[in-house]
């Protein structure tokens, strides 16, 4: 299957880095740095209070034990303890309040502006990108995000600290013996640094077949029919089953490359301090450190493992998130269509032109629409015929600027759509294609879609539509909630329904886009009547396969090969005996029989 996965922004051989990651979060971080400077200052309370253990134990050792022990010691220690262990829990629960609350803004801040870029991105990026990539760019990446920002961070802020401030005290007790814990580091720095570079790659194979195993439920769920009738579900059980053994063999990858670090680096330190306790043993028979000082010293020295080891155990966790990071950034930094020109336009007349425009996907050498030209006066109905693939619709969604020619111009009014407002522009259109998309809300809500509901205006839409008897039926009437994508309505309920929504929204230039196609034929008559007081006053382009929903266009632009071999009104064109006579005879004939 081929890769999906083109959110990725590579930087370098190794993609993104920690230190990208941190330059591309400063400015979510900025706004609550205070809030995270004082979860970090917490974090060094925690981390001081975990030096203070062995510090600690030196005094009660050496000057606690024994009948000539000082008094002192014997009850101050204790104390102590129980005041570190105050200290640290209050210290703990702060920290981690503080720092997820530094995580949830800079989450919620990330998912808003990816959700946002994702709405003004150019229609490519949706022709381009998968639903399934988006959503687990969107919903499930930007969480790995917040496990580097909380669980990574507090990991490294905190344990680091903890490290700094043992290794202080190992130094402070006995600087030889610390020096062969400082040899052991440069070590474990090597082979992280080995196990980080096969860590990332394996994340980012993982995460293009998570894509790929996400993209298969979306297809199969999306045609659920076509796997039913066809018995596919063999085939679909295959493709989910195979995608899946290879994530599983990926993971399993992911835990042997990630699990060799804690042997390693345990193995290392273990070296360390049986060398320790060998040079202690020595030191101790010259009279060079006390009992205090050398269970403090290994106290210290074992209580520094831990941390190391947490910071070790990061790595696979960190991995993720810099491979997450890549997705969130990609999207974030996609590039937003264009706004268009500063020029206002309130109310157009209706008036378009094509002149000399091409387009071209870049999937084939032949250009999709060749040198298009035509004009539309305000008011006109002009339908669009031809066979599947002259580019009727990519025609009518260059209006609107889905997609800008490669060549030529189109002006609405007599100025260029460049030039206008991009809001502007698209608030004069009203759109209705053969692929209906209705959203899990009120019938109410869909009519009015990105405007405020006037019952009244929704109900006089759906009456024109010839659906206001069905929505009277409903128990809660325009207030009845759809479902996910209409689908508690039937195909022709959908289809007026967004007919309904085109009819609400009254702008001066309709796209119909086998606007009937699922209606049935007492349903489409009513429709045509509707659409036909609609269209009134206003300049209407029409795509239709059936004819007979055309046949009284003003005039028909007959499309082959991106070019207009014909046009006319529907009787000149029969009499001309060409391409659109020979489509109106073979639907004729379908029909007959």
């Amino acid at each position: 299957m081929e890769t999906r996965n083109t959110l990725r922004k590579e930087i370098g051989d190794d993609g993104t880095s920690s230190t990208d990651v941190l330059d591309r979060l400063w400015p979510y971080i900025k706004p609550v740095l205070a809030v995270l400077l004082l979860g970090i200052g917490a974090m060094a309370i925690v981390a001081a209070t975990e030096t203070g253990i062995p510090a600690l134990l030196k005094p009660l050792l050496d000057r606690g034990f024994g009948t000539r022990g000082n008094v002192d010691a014997k009850w101050l220690v204790p104390l102590a303890v129980i005041g570190l262990a105050i200290v640290r829990g209050v210290a703990q629960y702060l920290s981690g309040y503080l720092l997820a609350y530094v995580s949830n803004r800079i989450l919620l801040q990330l998912r808003l502006d990816m959700f946002q870029r994702m709405l003004h991105t150019s229609a490519s990026f949706f022709q381009r990108e998968t639903a399934s990539t988006v959503i687990n760019a969107v919903v499930f990446e930007v969480n790995q995000i917040l496990n580097v920002l909380l669980g990574v961070m507090v990991t490294l802020v905190r344990d680091s600290l903890t490290v700094v401030g043992l290794l202080g005290w190992l130094f402070y007790l006995n600087w030889r013996l610390t020096l062969i814990v400082a040899v052991v580091l440069p070590p474990i720095g090597w082979v992280v640094s080995k196990i980080n570079r096969r860590l990332r790659h394996l994340n980012r194979e993982q995460q293009t077949l998570t894509n790929e195993l996400s993209y298969i439920v979306e297809e199969t769920v999306a045609g659920y029919k076509v796997v039913k009738v066809h018995n596919g579900e063999k085939y679909e059980m295959h493709r989910f089953a195979e995608m899946s053994r290879r994530l599983k063999g990926y993971a399993m990858r992911l835990t042997i490359s990630g699990g060799l670090a804690q042997p390693l680096t345990q193995f290392l330190a273990s070296i360390a301090l049986a060398i320790v306790i060998t040079i202690a043993v020595v030191q101790s028979s010259h009279d060079q450190t006390t009992v205090g000082g050398f269970v403090s010293f290994v106290t210290a020295m074992l209580l520094i493992i831990s941390p190391l080891k947490h910071l070790i155990d990061v790595n696979q966790p960190l991995q993720r998130g810099m491979t997450a990071a890549e997705f969130i950034f990609g999207l974030i930094d996609e590039p937003t269509e264009s706004q268009g020109g500063e020029r206002r336009l309130e109310h157009a007349r209706g008036e378009i032109e094509f002149r000399q425009v091409s387009f071209n996907y870049g999937t084939t050498e032949r250009p999709t629409l060749d040198r298009v030209s035509f004009k539309v006066s305000p008011g006109e109905m002009v339908a669009l015929a031809g066979p599947s693939g002259s580019g009727k619709t990519t025609l009518v969604n260059l209006l609107p600027r889905f997609f800008d020619p490669a060549g030529g111009e189109i002006l609405v009014d007599g100025v260029p759509i460049n030039d206008y407002d991009l809001h502007d522009l698209r608030s004069q259109m009203a759109m209705v294609s053969q692929d209906v998309v209705l959203f899990n809300d009120t019938i109410a809500a869909n009519v009015a879609y990105g405007q405020t509901p006037d019952r009244e205006r929704v109900e006089a839409a759906l009456r024109a539509a010839n659906l206001m008897d069905t929505v009277n039926a409903m128990p809660n009437g325009i207030d009845t909630l759809v479902g996910g994508n209409g689908m508690r309505l039937s195909g022709g309920q959908r289809q007026r329904l967004a007919i309904a929504r085109a009819i609400y929204k009254d702008a001066p230039i309709l796209i119909l886009d086998e606007a009937t196609s699922a209606l049935d034929s007492e349903s489409e008559r009513h429709v045509q009547v509707a659409l036909e007081t609609l269209m009134k006053g206003r300049t209407t382009l029409v795509i239709a396969h059936r004819l007979s929903t055309i046949e009284r266009a003003d005039r028909i632009l007959v499309l082959e090969g991106g070019k207009i071999a014909e046009q006319g009104s529907h009787d000149e064109l029969l009499m001309q005996g060409g391409l659109y006579a020979h489509l109106h005879k073979i639907q004729y004939q379908q029909q007959a029989a």
